[in-house]
């Protein structure tokens, strides 16, 4: 059997196989952030088959001020809750375990797409998608932002989704709280790395005691900004020691306030995965770039990853996945 083909268990997470599509927005939803026929039609298609173990759906807004985009999929209200269980079970049907990506973009949203200024730790403008200059989050709003985590993960479950991702990458708001670049706060939610990750270890110990300790639970942490005076390998080793400490089942490695471009041979971001995985017990997710089978099965050989996210490929073709694990099947006979 080839190392991609293995099965893999992450508490009671238990997947056939190692290959995942990561989240990707597909501004697919309805203007309220409803699921769309569109939406299900798309998932439909690409989980064809089964060949998927795992399906993490795009990111989805847990609040209205923390929308990102125009038809961005909304897990902020009880009433998507029907809509979204029919998701799950469309993903279901074909085979694969599929979670939601829940998220706030802080300064990364717009007043145009969500009616209120944006938030953010810290009145800086966000680096990666410009704008307007952000409010600064009191404690009380802070405490508010836990507790939408909170009901959006219940209503992830309540859906029927194998498990629930928070995002802190890609210069939305967890990882600004996390960055030294749009961090400049003088409270405990800055300053210090510790007091960096504070909002982070507040959402998972929330969540965690809102769905209890069996299930699924993933973070994708933004490992590195790769940027001049933001956070390093160095700073995310240690948060990610924190986060498993505090209930992450599995770390989902990517870039932070640099977004997820980033001129890099296939896999893109090894050096951060595997810095991760050397300082973790738990699963990593190696996501980015990869167009050829053999190289993701090659990025596990060598203890890149214990997993590996395939999302642009499978964009644009669903048949991406069976061909690539056909190709790794009649490698070994």
């Amino acid at each position: 059997m080839t190392k991609l083909l293995e099965p893999i268990q992450a508490g009671s997470l238990i997947l056939t196989h190692r290959l995942i599509m990561p989240p990707m927005a597909t501004s697919k939803a309805e203007a309220d952030g409803r699921v769309s026929q569109a939406i299900l039609d798309y998932y439909k298609e690409k989980t064809a088959g089964g060949y998927l173990s795992l399906v993490i759906i795009e990111h989805s807004f847990i609040e209205q001020k923390g929308k990102a985009s125009k038809n961005q999929l909304s897990v902020a209200e009880n009433s998507m809750i029907g809509d979204l269980k029919h998701l799950a079970e469309v993903i279901h049907q074909n085979g694969s375990k599929t979670m939601m990506q829940i998220n706030h973009a802080g300064s990364a949203a717009s007043s145009e797409v969500t009616g209120y200024s944006p938030v953010a730790p810290s009145a800086i403008i966000n680096p990666r998608t410009g704008g307007e200059l952000p409010h600064e989050l009191t404690q009380e709003e802070i405490a508010n932002i836990v507790q939408a985590f909170k009901n959006a993960a219940r209503r992830t479950k309540e859906a029927g989704f194998d498990g629930v991702e928070i995002h802190s990458a890609h210069g939305y708001l967890l990882n600004q709280f996390l960055s030294p670049l749009t961090n400049k706060r003088t409270d405990e939610y800055g300053g210090t790395l510790e007091n960096r990750i504070r909002l982070h270890l507040q959402v998972i110990k929330a969540v965690r005691a809102e769905v209890g300790e069996d299930y699924p639970l993933l973070l994708r942490l933004g490992a590195s900004d790769f940027m001049e005076g933001g956070t390093t390998l160095e700073d995310s080793q240690f948060a990610a020691r924190e986060f498993e400490k505090a209930g992450i089942s599995i770390l989902d490695i990517s870039a932070g306030l640099c977004g997820y471009i980033r001129p890099a041979a296939e896999g893109k971001f090894p050096e951060l995965t595997e810095g991760i995985k050397n300082a973790v017990s738990i699963p990593v997710i190696l996501t980015g770039g990869i167009t050829q089978i053999e190289t993701a099965e090659q990025l596990l050989i060598d203890g890149k990853a214990d997993l590996i996210g395939v999302g642009r490929a499978i964009l644009h073709d669903s048949k991406w996945a069976a061909e690539g694990i056909h190709i790794l099947k009649s490698h070994k006979k």
